[in-house]
């Protein structure tokens, strides 16, 4: 990026406040030749050709959309549906929206086979989690290892499987880019992308280089990491001018043409990575303790709710010392858990080890039941039978009203 345009993308981020809210202020360019870039930010690498083959030859395909709330909220992922059925007029569409708000690489790995292959193979799989990953406080090693998890799952689930990669912005992101840099949790998921020749659309530089040109404005047009009108449309062009750089003009397809090979995967950039994750209901409880099985947990706490964290089966302590057991095989062993206002701390140890702590309570819990996957261990021996103990301490949060423990799913990465 140009000295003077990091000076302009400097001034811009001096004027954002701290978070940045939508407004409904109007918009201060007009939607059209303005959300069109002068250049590409996409990596086709490998390209999409397996999608293509099957929507073409079969005339049917079937479309997932994994993410956060950028990819749950309407917008742009509607606009990219109506572009695949005017792209293949000829193909009937199954359309899998798969986006949960607040989650990220980490919760996909391990809701990718229940969310998006229940209903059999999926063709092409969209994933974003470059917001959630950063903004959840997600290591490095986590951002990779679940993100790896989803390629390498989706792949063994359907090897003919086309993946995208997409980096959605926010203000945290557009400073690093000002200040010369790549955001961390971008540099780890093009780290996947790369090693499993996926492409990639980085959505966040884009935005970020565009506003330092002087293109629109974040104040104005652009508005929120949950983008306005405007930004859900050049989110939208940008994702329909990568598809249509892997699918160039419609070619006759001819009978007997020989079908794209399956994905030949390479090597794990992380042996520990979350390629068999996999969700087990409250139900799975080895012992549950003073735990009790509620059949539909209801709010009756205070503060908002996602859907799937309410008014569905929960294992739920809620008194200092409740405690359950959990006996399971695999790497990895963790809770999916909805984290309110009265969200507690608990204690855990695996195989009789030292016990560990870990404080349920979130930025966002006094708002919010915050859906959170806690991943406890990852590095155990695959083939042994471990056994889970977790209890709630006597302390919790300054900010928390009490000891809550809401486990909605076990999180197992194993067969």
């Amino acid at each position: 990026m140009a000295w003077k345009h990091r000076f302009a993308l400097a001034l811009v981020l001096a004027a954002l406040p701290p978070v940045a809210f939508c407004s409904a202020a109007p918009l201060a360019v007009q939607q059209g030749e303005s959300i069109v870039p002068r250049q590409d930010y996409f990596e086709l690498r490998g390209g999409l050709t397996r999608a293509r083959h099957v929507f073409e030859r079969t005339g049917r395909g079937r479309v997932a959309f994994l993410g956060g709330s950028i990819t749950h909220n309407p917008g742009w992922r509607d606009q990219v549906c109506a572009y695949l059925r005017e792209r293949f007029p000829n193909t009937s569409f199954d359309f899998i929206a798969a986006g949960i708000p607040s989650t990220g690489s980490t919760p996909g790995a391990f809701r990718l086979e229940r969310d998006v292959f229940a209903g059999g193979p999926v063709d092409l799989l969209f994933e974003e989690a470059a917001v959630n990953d950063s903004s959840n406080g997600r290591s490095s090693t986590e951002q990779v290892r679940a993100m790896e998890g989803i390629v390498r799952r989706a792949s063994t689930l359907n090897p003919r499987v086309d993946v995208i990669l997409m980096h959605f912005v926010d203000p945290d992101k557009m400073r690093v880019y000002g200040e010369g840099s790549v955001p961390p949790v971008i540099r780890n998921h093009e780290r996947v992308a790369t090693h499993y020749d996926i492409p990639s659309l980085n959505l966040a530089l884009e935005v970020t280089e565009r506003i330092a040109r002087g293109e629109f404005t974040w104040k104005d047009d652009f508005r929120n990491l949950h983008p306005s009108p405007f930004g859900q449309d050049l989110y939208a062009s940008s994702i329909r001018r990568t598809l249509e750089a892997a699918w160039p003009q419609a070619v006759e397809i001819v009978e007997g043409a020989e079908e794209p090979p399956p994905r030949a995967l390479p090597e794990p950039l992380d042996p520990f990575c979350y390629d068999r994750g996999r969700l087990l209901p409250p139900t799975a409880v080895t012992s549950r303790g003073e735990f009790r099985l509620v059949e539909r947990w209801s709010n009756d706490v205070g503060g908002g709710t996602r859907p799937g964290f309410v008014d569905v089966p929960m294992l739920v302590g809620e008194r200092p010392g409740d405690s359950f057991e959990l006996e399971f095989r695999g790497s990895a062993v963790g809770l999916f858990i909805a984290a309110g206002p009265d969200a507690g701390v608990i204690e855990f140890r695996i195989d009789g080890g030292p016990w560990r702590e870990r404080d349920l309570f979130t930025r966002w819990s006094a708002r919010l039941h915050l859906p959170r996957l806690h991943v406890f261990d990852a590095e155990l021996d695959d083939d042994a039978t471990h056994k889970l103990e977790v209890r709630i301490t006597a302390t919790h949060n300054e900010k928390s009203t009490g000891h809550a423990c809401r486990v909605v799913n076990f999180a197992i990465n194993g067969d």
